[in-house]
């Protein structure tokens, strides 16, 4: 039988065929006119990708390297952070506040779970400078209440900063950034953005600028003041991916057409469709007797919990030996006790019923037992058929 490679994972996603095509294309050098027009109207659209008036940055790294930099240019050595956190990039937040000196409180949630804004509350003393978080943990699946946690951390006023992490949560999950009061947010290209890894961005609060100028941790290539200072003449501070800014403005291209042309309503098309793929594959699992690993799911990717007495390895191991198809592993304490399966970006209503399909014959062939197929897919089917016909999936 032929066999396509699809990846499920939460990032990399598959990629847009439009950007792909940008990136194979585009020469121009990063110092001309040339690109810094495509510079400045990636800057633009990206503002209206996350839906702020905010400055936005885009950096050559990974999602990591603006962790980092949210770290090392927000706080001192010696200040208190209060990192919330449920999972391996929750943990993620802590090693780098460490990293960078800060003395660091923590509010831990159970892998699956997420936090209670009463004890947010109780953590955040007066001293706390910045608090940091997932808006979706992709360790787990789950989903945090980032406008809760927004409204608690703004009863300090404007001495502590939000921090959210939403690499996976931009394209997947509803924000109102600047009216809840987030300080900095994250995002990655490999994720609802369509494109390869290597890009990173964020915008940042006035706030947040203006706490720069008081920090005292040391940065140089993740100093996001100077890279304001060269975005507002159309360049970068330091040699940029090109290929990725061409593939980036493809992406963003796409998404505006998903919004008639406008780039707002396409970015809630690609959240629409990530939330109803979301849904149809949590009603397939457990049309199959499968468990849901997180209290709160999100809508990025939907993490299983394996049958007794199955390794997840397992089951990932079949799903690419049997049809070439990449889903991901439990991460940290949760490896081989979940699988997970992502549905953001370039991913629609047939590759949410293909996946459904193949978990059927994966669940027979690792657990030897009887599977009822179809029983997925017509759960997800259901899920579909009751939906207006006016949320439309990518692509269409």
């Amino acid at each position: 039988m032929l066999r396509k490679n699809r990846l499920f994972t939460p990032g990399p996603t598959p990629l847009l065929p439009a950007a792909q095509t940008a990136m194979a294309s585009f020469t121009a050098h990063h110092r001309t006119a040339d690109f810094r027009a495509l510079f400045q109207r990636v800057l633009a659209d990206m503002k209206e990708f996350i839906g702020t008036q905010n400055d936005v940055l885009v950096l050559a790294c990974s999602g990591t390297g603006v962790m980092e930099a949210a770290v090392s240019n927000l706080t001192s050595p010696g200040d208190k952070v209060l990192v919330l956190t449920a999972g391996k990039f929750g943990e993620r937040w802590t090693a780098l506040a460490k990293a960078f000196g800060c003395k660091v409180e923590v509010l831990a949630a159970a892998y699956g779970e997420t936090f209670s804004l009463d004890d947010i509350h109780l953590k955040l003393t007066p001293d706390v400078r910045a608090v940091f978080v997932q808006a979706t943990e992709s360790s787990t699946g789950a989903r945090h209440d980032v406008q809760g946690i927004a409204k608690v951390v703004r009863t300090r006023g404007d001495d502590t900063l939000l921090v959210v992490d939403a690499i996976t949560g931009l394209g997947t999950t509803y924000f109102d950034l600047d009216g809840w009061g987030v300080d900095v947010i994250i995002g990655g290209s490999q994720k609802a953005l369509m494109i390869p890894p290597g890009l990173a961005y964020c915008a940042v609060s006035e706030r947040a600028w203006q706490r720069m100028e008081t920090t005292t941790s040391p940065r140089f290539y993740f100093d996001l003041r100077k890279e304001r200072k060269s975005a507002a003449k159309g360049e970068s501070a330091y040699t940029p991916a090109t290929s990725l800014f061409a593939a980036l403005g493809a992406a963003l291209e796409f998404v505006r057409g998903m919004g008639q042309g406008d780039l707002a309503k396409g970015r809630e098309v690609l959240v629409n469709n990530a939330e109803l793929c979301a849904e149809m594959t949590r009603a397939g699992a457990q049309a199959l007797g499968l468990k849901l690993f997180a209290s709160s799911p999100a809508a990025a990717l939907t993490a299983i919990c394996s049958p007794n007495g199955i390794d997840s390895g397992k089951i990932v191991k079949e799903f690419r030996d049997s049809f070439d198809a990449v889903v991901a592993n439990g991460q940290g304490e949760m490896k081989g006790q979940l699988f997970r399966i992502a549905h953001i970006g370039y991913y629609d209503y047939l590759d949410t019923i293909g996946i459904l399909g193949a978990l059927e014959h994966v669940l027979a062939r690792s657990t030897g037992k009887a599977v009822e197929y179809g029983a997925a897919v017509r759960a997800a089917q259901e899920v579909y058929a009751r939906l207006p016909h006016k949320r439309q999936l990518v692509g269409a």
